[in-house]
């Protein structure tokens, strides 16, 4: 039953303007700064952040009646920080020196009663090769008047002549309390109350196959007993990691991570990277070889030059209105990332590194589909994915980490734009849902401050060799069509039970289970994809057409 002031607010959005409204006409506490020998406090009237200086690290964030929404358990570089992974040159894996990323060197880069911008900056030389990663790091934090949050942005540099090197992950972590904050919420229909941290301990659980996946058989809450607990069942396609997070049931407070742009991140739209985890644990994932790896590992050769800005993303917190559903954090976050989105390319960013709005471009036109096996016109590219790289070949943008990608759709009739472009050269790459292939624009793109760039009528010819006889699944860039078997009973996460199936741990084991003594074979004609074909390849598989002639697909 909703109350009579719940209804009154059922509309987030007349909320919001209402709060706004009433934010007019009162007079907002300028934004503080104190600076003391190893902290400073960032102070607008509605939360504080206290950094340590000149490291840089988050160790507290004081909102609501809650003195610290970080682990105060936890040591005070280990609460919120930015980090990486790095690796000499040569070193073929995906992992390697975890550093996390300490300033030598704060700066006020702006203060005034609207805001406050602290840079916290590592310097690289040649004394630290082999000790630190051979990068120039400026870590900056923003604190707005008015704001319910604060904003973080990097920008990472190597100069001409510097050693190359490897660099597999970076990211910010934020390591929230535990006693607060419980209960994750990735998106509508990924939301539950989480296990504790110390749930993974020895005695507590049972490591499975990798140690990030473990069997709760002693949790501290019973309710959990018998769960799987595995931070890769809740990552996220980027292009849907705009706005996950924590809540806190008593007070009731939200602490939400807001990307408002993937401009910054790598590998594409579908790359698949990790959100929240148990912690509790929110995460702005920048850089990882998570799900690809190693060609997704970003690779610097000796002398290399570069510089990227990654950010700024939005440190969110709210609070629950009297008389409303704590689901309304919820909802409300989902309404600021909207804002935030909207509201990109951000206006306050002091570093020349961050183009502005008007120094950013736009690209257009329109794409279609010729296929004279499946219609004599042509088709508009309904639905596809159309986006400017670093140029490169046709379907290279999905191992591409060292520049900025831009991505949008096409509307039903083929129409696309994507906005806010940074200056510099691209190369226009698509797919179109139902059809095989990517295309490659081929003409180099420039992009300069201002610019509208029409590109005109493009036409994708999907490669094959003559007409559709048969084919197995849905050229569309997932295995959603495809079987997905139930887990076993002793690896259940109840999140997906009726969703996502295919987040399940464990499920790669079912298949020796369905298929003992052979494996799998799919019959042209008579079987069902979404029924007869394992939704991942784990072996090799074998497809029989009706005239008898068998074909082998090695794994």
């Amino acid at each position: 039953m909703v109350s009579a002031a719940s209804a009154q607010w059922t509309n987030t959005s007349a909320y919001r303007r209402a709060v706004r409204a009433l934010l007019m006409i009162m007079s907002l506490p300028a934004v503080q700064l104190l600076i003391q020998d190893d902290q400073v406090t960032m102070d607008n009237g509605i939360l504080q952040v206290t950094l340590s200086n000149p490291q840089g690290i988050v160790t507290g964030i004081k909102y609501n009646g809650i003195e610290n929404l970080l682990e105060e358990r936890n040591t005070l570089d280990d609460r919120g920080y930015w980090d990486l992974v790095w690796s000499q040159l040569g070193f073929a894996g995906t992992t390697g020196t975890y550093q996390r990323i300490n300033g030598t060197s704060m700066e006020v880069v702006i203060q005034n009663d609207e805001q406050v911008e602290l840079s916290f900056k590592t310097t690289w030389n040649t004394s630290l090769q082999g000790k630190l990663a051979p990068l120039n790091i400026d870590r900056r934090f923003v604190m707005l008047q008015g704001s319910s949050g604060f904003y973080s942005y990097g920008i990472y540099e190597r100069l001409k002549g510097w050693a190359g090197f490897n660099l597999p992950e970076t990211r910010i972590a934020f390591k929230l309390s535990q006693d607060w904050f419980r209960y994750m919420v990735i998106a509508d229909d990924r939301q539950r109350a989480m296990p504790l941290p110390d749930d993974r301990l020895p005695g507590r659980c049972q490591v499975l196959a990798y140690p990030e996946a473990v069997r709760l058989t002693n949790p501290i809450e019973p309710e959990f007993e018998g769960q799987v607990d595995d931070k890769y069942e809740y990552s996220c396609n980027d292009e849907d990691i705009n706005v996950h997070g924590w809540i806190c049931s008593n007070p009731p407070v939200g602490f939400w991570q807001i990307t408002p742009s993937n401009e910054f991140r790598s590998g594409g739209p579908l790359k698949q990277d990790l959100t929240s985890h148990v912690g509790p644990v929110n995460l702005a994932m920048f850089l990882s070889a998570h799900y690809a790896g190693v060609e997704m590992v970003t690779s610097f050769a000796d002398g290399e030059e570069w510089k990227k800005v990654f950010g700024p993303v939005f440190m969110y917190v709210n609070s629950l209105p009297e008389g409303m559903d704590i689901e309304w954090l919820w909802t409300d976050a989902k309404e600021q990332m909207l804002e935030e989105v909207g509201n990109w390319p951000y206006w306050f960013p002091a570093s020349k590194d961050y183009p502005s709005a008007d120094e950013r471009g736009t690209v257009r036109g329109i794409l279609s589909v010729q296929d004279s096996y499946v219609a004599e016109q042509n088709l508009p590219g309904t639905g596809a994915y159309v986006g400017l790289a670093p140029p490169g070949k046709a379907g290279s943008w999905q191992r591409e980490s060292k520049g900025y990608q831009f991505w949008t759709r096409a509307d039903n009739d083929g129409y696309f734009t994507i906005n806010n472009i940074r200056s510099g050269k691209y190369n226009l790459y698509a797919w179109v849902p139902g059809f095989i292939g990517d295309y490659h624009y081929d003409v180099e793109i420039c992009v300069t401050s201002g610019s509208d760039i029409y590109v005109g009528n493009l036409v994708y010819q999907p490669p094959r060799d003559g007409p559709t006889i048969w084919e197995i699944g849905i050229p569309d860039r997932t295995a959603a069509e495809f079987y997905v078997p139930d887990p076993k009973p002793d690896y259940i996460n109840p999140l997906y039970l009726d969703h996502d199936r295919f987040r399940q741990y464990g499920l790669w084991e079912r298949y020796a289970e369905l298929y003992p003594d052979n494996d799998l074979v799919y019959t042209v004609g008579s079987c069902d994809y979404h029924t007869d074909w394992f939704f991942a390849q784990v072996t090799s598989w074998q497809y029989i057409c009706r005239n008898n002639m068998a074909n082998q697909i090695h794994a």
